[in-house]
């Protein structure tokens, strides 16, 4: 799990040091900065999600997906968690500056959704190669640098998140050798990026959608897929 500590450790010195340097940025600069990341969102989301190579199996997915998100009151959950953290550090200035939920909520889905979190904590478990996780380590630090700017301390609480999500996925990859084929890969990735194309809209205020509430379609779109094949075989 060398890679995932490393992501836990960028998060957290990126983190720190946006929040540190945020009361010094101009309200302006820092919703720029928040803007633009939200640009370069709803971009990583486009191009992950044209890469599926069946339209109907992401469509099923992200529906059932997102039946599933809304009957498990997915978002609601991680919202309280992110409640939760507001009240635990209300009494710290340094911790409470900035919007503590909105910070740790917007975080998590960040650096925990998308095919370098799923395929390289797999990776990193099934073979040792942390080639992928030690890439998103260098973005992730960055990002969490100019999203805790904008949003304060709570993206670096998510570091928690990075360390529970990639750790499981990587002692997953450790027990089930090959659990997935390239080509569900593919639609899981797709998935993951009609999400991470939710997460695009909601920095850049445009439309308040519940993406917690689309992750199970993460694991729909595997399985559509292999019944799609069982159909046609």
């Amino acid at each position: 799990m060398t890679g995932t500590f490393i992501n836990v450790g960028a998060v957290l010195a990126g983190g720190t040091l946006g929040a540190v340097l945020g009361d010094r940025l101009a309200p302006r600069v820092r919703e720029t900065v928040l803007q633009g990341l939200g640009l370069v969102t709803l971009v990583i989301g486009m191009t992950m999600a044209l890469g599926t190579k069946a339209p109907l199996v992401l469509l099923g997915s992200v529906l059932v997906g997102g039946l599933l998100g809304e009957w498990w009151r997915l978002q609601d959950r991680l919202d309280q968690a992110g409640r939760w953290l507001d009240a635990k550090t209300a009494n710290h200035p340094f911790l409470s500056r900035g919007d503590v939920t909105r910070g740790f909520v917007t975080a998590t889905l960040v650096f925990c959704v998308g095919p370098m979190t799923i395929v390289g904590s797999l990776q990193e478990g099934i073979s040792g190669d942390r080639t992928l996780l030690l890439t998103k380590s260098v973005l992730d630090g960055f990002s969490s640098l100019a999203f805790a700017a904008a949003m304060g301390m709570g993206v670096t609480l998510a570091a928690g998140s990075v360390l529970v999500i990639q750790g499981a996925l990587t002692l997953a990859g450790m027990y089930f050798r090959q659990v997935l084929p390239a080509p569900m890969i593919v639609e899981l990735t797709a998935a993951g990026g009609a999400i991470v194309l939710g997460i695009g809209l909601l920095l850049l205020d445009i439309k308040r959608i519940r993406v917690a509430n689309l992750l199970p379609s993460l694991a729909i779109a595997p399985l559509l897929l292999l019944l799609q094949g069982l159909w046609k075989g």
